[in-house]
């Protein structure tokens, strides 16, 4: 008898200490703390930018194909002051922030406008240029001489942009396209009343192409152009390596010649808008 109870003394002891390991190990599995996507990406070696690659001068493809453009050599300049490779994928503008959404893409640097309604859905970084947009018409129209004159006209915009989102306030209805080129075509030939977008973009398409034959006849106030990132308690000191970067980069004078050399002025001032 005794030497059954010390068995079965055993027995208890051996599952009861099997139990007290496994209990400490899920302890541990939950104490520990998942990483941060700043940690995931340096420990990947890169960060995903989205961009569009069709916009210039903010992110385009040169003479002999490679992707540039203001927006490109600032995102690789921000990946080399956190440690990492740029590595830029693009898709059209309506995927961007979808994209940054889902976590396909860290980041995006395509001239992002900051706004209350993608502050809600998006962190956002601090603003790194400061622009404006303009109205753009053909240059025999006299009917549209403001942004209100756009009440029941047709204009044209990338969908989800903060230009399309503009002229559908003032009453607009918006055709979708994917380009500045295939806009400005489609309002050269009559096909819209106008388009929005920004000026320094307007002013970028008009050294290459100056015999067009657009003007512009009103301008908004200034724009906010920010990087968007992943609304989540993990990308927040991914915003703050971001943000500390782009305060170095402006110090430097970095971005600020970055700007000229692209937008032939310094727009990383508001006062520059």
């Amino acid at each position: 008898m005794k030497k059954k109870i010390r068995m079965l003394f055993a027995i208890l002891l051996t599952l009861a200490l099997a139990f007290s390991l496994t209990g400490c190990g899920k302890k541990e599995e939950e104490e520990e703390e998942p990483k941060d996507l700043l940690e995931t990406i340096r420990e990947r070696g890169y960060i995903i930018i989205a961009t569009e690659g069709v916009w210039s001068p903010w992110t385009y493809h040169d003479e002999s194909g490679k992707l540039t453009g203001y927006d490109v050599e600032m995102g690789t300049l921000l990946a080399e002051k956190l440690g990492v490779e740029a590595r830029f994928e693009e898709t059209a503008w309506e995927a961007i922030l979808a994209g940054v959404d889902s976590g396909r893409f860290d980041i995006a640097c395509n001239g992002v406008g900051y706004t209350e309604e993608r502050a809600g859905k998006y962190m956002f970084s601090e603003p790194y240029l400061y622009t404006s947009a303009v109205l753009m018409v053909r240059g025999d129209n006299t009917d549209i001489t403001c942004f209100e004159d756009l009440d029941g006209k047709v204009t044209s915009n990338s969908v989800g942009s903060t230009y399309a989102a503009l002229a559908e306030s003032y009453g607009a209805t918006v055709q979708n396209v994917d380009t500045l080129e295939e806009t400005i075509t489609l309002l050269v030939q009559g096909r819209i009343d106008a388009t929005i977008n920004a000026r320094v973009s307007y002013q970028d398409y008009m050294n290459e192409h100056p015999d067009t034959d657009i003007k512009i006849v009103d301008e908004a106030d200034t724009d906010m152009t920010a990087i968007p990132v992943k609304m989540s308690e993990d990308s927040r000191t991914l915003v703050e390596a971001i943000n500390k970067a782009l305060q170095e980069l402006k110090a430097d004078g970095t971005l600020g010649k970055l700007s000229e050399k692209y937008f032939g002025l310094d727009l990383t001032k508001p006062s520059n808008g």
